[in-house]
């Protein structure tokens, strides 16, 4: 098995072992927020293809997108593998930075624990009917576990419970709370349901097969942007050759990751597993239907600008941020053809 630090180790090229064309390792720092979305990164990095392309990466795992943008803004990092939203929000307030590529769709599911999956499997999966039926029967509102406010899995709750699932407001009680709350706080029976990201919504049910995994994000809020890449202005104006042939190697990766799982989830487990996580599962939640692993920003534009509107709606942020120059579309067709030209 390869653990983390071995992972860091191998991101981190050395002169001798650049392959040839690339006269000296170069220095890319990047922050990245450890979910199944970012996939792709993790396998670059991990498999050698970074060092042999001059790459010298400098991994930061940062809790979430907001502290990403922080130290973004402040110049120490020069790519973010994170969720679209706190990336076009930054640019809106005047930071220089631009999508380079969509990392991946989706990446969350709900999941219910026993009583309120029963109410689910009784009434066909409709979900307003089934929290009439777990607060008819429990005589309380069902408690629900999400992300805090801004956050992909909390916006797809939303759209699912009151714009899908037409869901009486009466019947839930959301919590926020972060990542790793949720899981335990569903293991523990804390919470009747809750907003779980990949592998989670994968271990979570194996771990307690009375869980069940009710609706998968993309069936939540269609095509909901997971996670992109997001450069630098100043990396893209000073080395545009060095963002290029990160997306180049990042698109590589995410061929990898859809054709061949199981050979790449030892290089995911290494980031998100720990010694909890069996790599079988790795490999399940990286096929899993909640998320699907896509590159091309253009697929996920208009699905970009649904999901800031109704972030908007939702008090997110007072007006959805415009789109303008936020992808930047010719630099990743660029990148995409390194792969052909070397």
């Amino acid at each position: 098995m390869i653990d983390r630090r071995t992972l860091l180790a191998l991101a981190a090229g050395s002169v001798a072992g650049i392959g040839p064309g690339y006269a000296q390792s170069t220095a890319l720092r990047i922050g990245y927020v450890p979910v199944i979305g970012a996939s792709a990164l993790f396998v670059l990095a991990g498999d050698g293809s970074a060092r042999d392309a001059g790459l010298d990466l400098k991994l930061n795992k940062f809790d979430s997108g907001p502290n990403a943008i922080q130290a973004f803004a402040s110049g120490t990092i020069d790519i973010l593998v994170v969720g679209v939203a706190p990336v076009a929000v930054a640019r809106s307030r005047g930071l220089d930075t631009s999508v380079i590529a969509a990392a991946a769709v989706g990446g969350t599911a709900f999941v219910a624990g026993p009583t309120l999956a029963k109410a689910f499997a009784e009434n066909a999966n409709d979900p307003a009917r089934a929290f009439a039926a777990f607060r008819a029967t429990t005589g309380r509102k069902a408690k629900l576990g999400t992300l805090p406010p801004g956050g992909v899995p909390t916006v797809a709750l939303h759209h699912w419970l009151w714009k899908i699932g037409k869901v009486a407001r009466s019947d839930v009680e959301i919590s926020n709370m972060g990542i790793e709350v949720v899981q335990q706080a569903m293991l523990t029976g804390a919470i009747d349901g809750g907003t779980l990201l990949e592998p989670s919504a994968t271990l979570v049910p194996e771990r307690d097969p009375r869980i069940k995994r009710i609706v998968n994000s993309p069936d939540m809020f269609p095509n909901i942007p997971g996670v992109v890449v997001a450069a630098s202005g100043a990396l893209v104006k000073s080395r545009p050759e060095v963002a290029e042939r990160f997306v180049g190697l990042f698109h590589r990766a995410t061929v990898r990751i859809r054709k061949e799982p199981a050979k790449v989830a030892p290089l995911v487990l290494a980031v998100l597993g720990g010694d909890l996580v069996a790599e079988a599962t790795i490999t399940r939640a990286l096929a899993s239907p909640a998320v699907s692993f896509v590159n091309d920003p253009a697929q996920i534009r208009k699905a970009t600008e649904e999901l800031l509107a109704y972030q908007m709606e939702l008090g997110d942020f007072p007006q959805a941020p415009a789109l303008d120059g936020l992808f930047n579309q010719a630099l990743y067709e660029r990148g995409v053809q390194t792969l052909v030209t070397r």
